[in-house]
């Protein structure tokens, strides 16, 4: 297992922090998922530490994985607020979301096949690719939400987003790296590397992307600790906070958690789920020092 420096560095200007940790009980929680939030918990030491289930894809969660992210998290020591914040329930607050940047959004019929089909061509070995899968080529912009469909997606015109904001560059700030560094990407940036964003999924009613957006000012959440995979989502989290109105919170992308052939641990990593870890007699201290705490 490799884990890097695990010396945890306090935000800059921190005070009093809101964290949280938002897993999907879509599996048991594994060590990546243990160093992520004891991350937040640690963070939030002078302030406080919440914890939101995100459970949007209803056909991935299961009450189980739910029920063990409550125990795995209260057996490491960590302890939070009740109730927590479940997005099943939330999804009003996503549909005044997504009624709000109507304006700047468009339906999409394309599937990945599609996509994928308008972006290959003979001589390229690799599909670009973003945060949010292959970078949409524009199929279906300029068609109105007049002519949205039940199986449509709906993308968000990041052109006329910007536009909208009058903006030629986003940034924010990254705590993990000290001193603390403010990142900026710009327009032409945005939209080659990442492209028209999908702000509601089909069978959804909204994304990721919209609803950790709308759920970390709901919570008014001033840290978001997460890691380094995430970075790149950061610049569609900061953009909507700017089309919506909402504050943008500090950042400390971190560290991830890797198996012994350095790759990325995932929830199909069932040997370094907390649960069996503990099952087969380890004890807290021993997750600890398995993250490099």
């Amino acid at each position: 297992m490799t884990s890097g420096n695990g010396c945890l560095n306090r935000a800059e200007g921190a005070g009093v922090t809101r964290t949280r940790f938002a897993p999907s009980p879509t599996g048991f929680l594994h060590l990546g998922h243990a160093y992520a939030a004891l991350t937040a918990h640690h963070f939030a030491s002078t302030g406080e530490f919440l914890l939101r289930i995100e459970d949007i894809d209803r056909e991935r969660c299961r009450s189980e994985f739910e029920t063990a992210i409550f125990e795995d998290l209260a057996w490491l020591g960590l302890d939070w607020p009740r109730p927590v914040m479940r997005q099943s329930d939330r999804m009003a607050a996503y549909h005044a979301a997504l009624d709000r940047l109507a304006p700047l959004t468009y339906p999409c019929r394309c599937r990945r096949g599609d996509i994928r089909a308008a972006l290959s061509a003979p001589q390229e070995d690799a599909l670009p690719a973003g945060p949010d899968g292959l970078i949409y080529p524009g199929t279906c912009r300029g068609r109105p939400m007049s002519d949205a469909q039940p199986d449509d997606v709906i993308r968000l015109d990041v052109a006329r987003a910007f536009d909208a904001l009058g903006l030629d560059r986003l940034s924010f700030r990254d705590e993990a790296i000290l001193p603390v560094e403010d990142h900026g990407m710009t327009r032409e940036e945005f939209l080659g590397g990442i492209g028209d964003v999908i702000l509601a999924r089909r069978g959804m009613g909204t994304s990721y992307h919209l609803a950790v957006v709308v759920d970390d000012a709901a919570q008014e959440i001033d840290l978001v600790t997460r890691g380094k995979d995430l970075f790149d989502s950061t610049w569609i989290h900061v953009l909507l906070q700017r089309l919506l109105g909402l504050p943008t919170p500090r950042y400390h992308h971190h560290r991830l958690i890797r198996d012994d052939a350095g790759h990325r641990l995932a929830k199909r990593d069932d040997a370094r789920a907390i649960r069996h870890l503990r099952e087969d007699g380890a004890t807290p201290a021993d997750i600890k020092a398995m993250v490099g705490l």
